[in-house]
């Protein structure tokens, strides 16, 4: 029993734990669709502001847009003001850095999706 409590315990030890995804403050490359489908791009600078929390400001062409953001396990999520509408964006953040998402507006139908690549 012993021999088998030991190998257990090795055997755990020997996993490794699951590492916690991170999104690094900087400049990132955007690129997306637009609820119509048509392509856009452009830049989001994403500010720190503790562990888990940051503003983040999209400029796309002309359009500025500012929100708050957090991080939960490997998903990030976004909440800005895009003119007089609210928006919410989820992304997946991956290993390389880059965050995969779909995001929409309020009062409009459907989603548009988005990827923001680290410069």
């Amino acid at each position: 029993m012993r021999k088998i409590l030991a190998g257990a315990l090795l055997g755990l030890g020997l996993i490794a734990p699951a590492q916690a995804q991170t999104v690094n403050a900087g400049t990132y490359d955007v690129e997306g669709t637009n609820l119509d489908g048509s392509a856009y791009g452009g830049t989001a600078t994403i500010t720190l502001t503790s562990e888990t929390t940051c503003a983040i400001e999209w400029q796309t062409g002309s359009t500025t847009s500012n929100g708050i953001c957090m991080l939960y396990d490997n998903a990030f999520a976004a909440a800005y003001v895009l003119g007089d509408a609210v928006g919410l964006v989820v992304y997946e953040v991956n290993d390389d850095g880059s965050l995969h998402g779909a995001w929409t507006i309020s009062g409009k139908d459907g989603s548009g999706t988005e990827v923001l690549t680290p410069q």
